[in-house]
């Protein structure tokens, strides 16, 4: 597939133009310069079966050492790439540095644009566009982003270089005429599913980039020591064991009185990320242990019901602490996830970050797993008879049986006589039964319970 990259400095509108290409809101806008930081990718189509990979690249400018890191991604996305979109704000005189990249970039070999953004109407671009003819673009194009402004132009100059998407002919039987044929009935058996999609979560400055760094053993996310550098998602995929690993690099959280500026829209942002996830890895700094913002973060996991790993991350520089005291610890302050597997790693020096994706795909199968309900009810039956069903007020409270209908999490539901009678701790007695016969590690499990013929929906599902 090819790969189409938006190059340009900050704050000439990248991110709208790549928003608009994938037809989402996906890359975070604002007026701040610098807004995009990091690499994103989507694919997109134009002229129904072109399709191609465009990358959001962060401004290139040379005003700080974070920024340096910025223009270094996004000059390495160019190297990569089959074709240069170079965007400049027609709002502004031709810059000398615009010219300078732009004639860098040219030496890549590639085919490449001069996209004139902020071209409102046709008096700007008699008076605009040519002042630009000085970098020399054989290919430039005077558009408006905010207006959705004269982009056939340079939609059909892509299609020149994006070619149709190859659609397989369907093969048919010889033998078989559907016309007099009785279709066969076949038995499919279920695949495996294999894609895994994998959140990195925690406060800010806990080294979640430098974790998705060491997994994907490249620089893909740029790592500063200024706290709230990562803003937009980053999302990267890798093939592990067969199985597409996608990993969600989400902003650093701070405190609702300490969020500035743009970090609000991140906020947003990693929420809906969490909604798509499966697997979280909650990154926790060991050199401070698990804080009050720790312990909130780790909220939004329990609130989407998600699979858990927590990492306690900078091992290699912690304070005078064993990893019992540091477990012992983790597990006080985080009892709500006490599900969750957990790690100690170092991303920077790759301490045990290779065992990383071995628990992933490992949680991931026991978060999809199902328990066949004849084995079910054997553990429910062999529970209840250890400690019986507590009566209420008199009445005898029995489970009937018990069903999986549901998986990621796993769900269950208890057909009971009276299912508001039983209590919670007998729920969570249940749910630890069930841990002890299956393994259920790093999963959370739904229980609900209900009368026969009640749909499952209808009842209030409890998380144990």
């Amino acid at each position: 597939m090819k790969k189409v990259a938006i190059l340009g400095r900050p704050n000439v509108g990248k991110s709208s133009f790549f928003n608009r290409l994938a037809r989402a809101r996906d890359a975070i806008t604002s007026d701040v310069s610098g807004t995009t930081r990091d690499i994103k990718k989507r694919v997109v189509t134009i002229s129904e079966n072109r399709e191609f990979e465009v990358i959001d690249t962060g401004g290139i400018d040379d005003s700080s050492e974070l920024f340096n890191k910025v223009a270094e991604l996004a000059l390495r996305a160019a190297q990569s790439a089959d074709v240069i979109i170079y965007m400049v704000d027609g709002k502004m005189l031709p810059d000398e540095e615009d010219k300078k990249l732009f004639f860098r970039l040219q030496k890549i070999g590639v085919p490449i644009a001069l996209l004139i953004n902020k071209i409102d109407n046709d008096k700007e671009e008699n008076d605009r566009f040519w002042e630009f003819a000085s970098f020399g673009a054989e290919n430039m194009f005077a558009v408006s982003v905010s207006h959705n402004r004269k982009f056939n132009p340079l939609y059909n100059w892509l299609e020149k270089h994006i070619p149709p998407t190859e659609e397989k002919p369907l093969v048919l039987d010889e033998e078989f005429d559907p016309l007099f044929d009785e279709p066969m009935e076949l038995e499919v058996e279920p695949q495996e599913d294999k894609e895994i999609k994998v959140a990195i979560i925690g406060r800010v400055n806990t080294g979640k980039s430098s974790l998705l760094n060491a997994l994907l053993k490249e620089e893909r996310s740029v790592v500063s020591d200024v706290a709230g550098t990562t803003i937009d998602p980053v999302d990267e995929s890798i093939i592990y064991n067969d199985y597409n690993i996608t990993f969600i690099d989400t902003a650093g959280i701070r405190r609702r009185s300490k969020i500035l500026g743009i970090e609000k829209f991140a906020l947003g942002r990693t929420e809906n990320m969490l909604r798509e996830a499966n697997i979280v890895l909650l990154v926790i700094d060991a050199t401070v242990g698990v804080t009050e913002l720790d312990e909130r973060v780790a909220g939004l996991i329990e609130k989407h019901h998600l699979a858990c790993l927590i990492v306690l991350n900078k091992w290699d520089i912690k304070d005078d602490i064993s990893y019992e005291q540091a477990v012992e610890n983790t597990r006080y302050k985080l009892k709500f996830l006490h599900y969750a597997s957990l790690i100690t790693i170092s991303a920077k020096t790759g301490l045990r970050v290779h065992k990383i994706l071995d628990e992933i795909i490992a949680i991931y199968k026991r978060y999809s797993m199902r328990i066949p309900t004849s084995k079910l009810n054997e553990i429910i039956k062999e529970a209840i008879n250890r400690h019986h069903v507590p009566s209420h007020n008199g009445a005898n409270v029995k489970i009937k049986f018990a069903t999986q209908f549901d998986t990621k999490p796993p769900r269950f539901a208890l057909v009971s006589n009276f299912p508001d009678f039983i209590h919670f701790s007998y729920i969570r007695y249940l749910a630890n039964f069930l841990r002890e016969k299956f393994d259920f590690e790093g999963v959370p499990l739904e229980i609900m319970t209900r009368k026969r013929g009640e749909r499952e929906e209808e009842k209030q599902d409890y998380l144990v």
